[in-house]
């Protein structure tokens, strides 16, 4: 079914609403995981064509991808990670054309009106240009 699924990650808090998900998933088809994260900032927009050095967040970015990685390893799954760069969208569909890539797997916000237009759209974007299936999961939010 599944052999090599790519996850975008945002590095919040609705990452575990879709990994927790994607790694049942992958224990039953047996699948690999790349985990995608793609930072936007405006250091990471402007890095080759600037030649700019990798900002805090870029290696905070980075470090957590590994930590991830560390941590579905250790669960037994095989897990690539790839810190991307610029228009959040633009990079998880680039990364969705790579070899094997058979299901993109990512968390939504349910945001309302305006919160659509800002925030709605990379999911949007992503689920229409990909030509493999997109698993969109409502991300879970724990009252406090």
């Amino acid at each position: 079914m599944y052999r090599r699924i790519l996850v975008a990650i945002e590095n919040s808090a609705a990452d575990q609403t879709i990994l927790t998900h994607v790694a049942k998933l992958a224990r039953l088809t047996g699948a690999e995981l790349l985990l995608v994260h793609v930072a936007d900032g405006w250091a990471a927009r402007n890095f080759d064509q600037l030649k700019l050095r990798e900002s805090e967040e870029m290696k905070s970015d980075r470090a957590y991808l590994e930590q991830l990685k560390a941590d579905l390893a250790a669960q037994g799954f095989t897990v690539q990670v790839r810190l991307a760069m610029g228009d959040p969208a633009t990079e998880l569909i680039k990364a969705a054309e790579d070899p094997g890539i058979d299901l993109v797997a990512m968390s939504t916000h349910g945001h309302r009106f305006l919160g659509d237009v800002l925030h709605g759209a990379t999911a949007d974007r992503v689920r229409h240009l990909v030509k493999v299936p997109v698993l969109l999961l409502r991300a879970q939010t724990t009252l406090g």
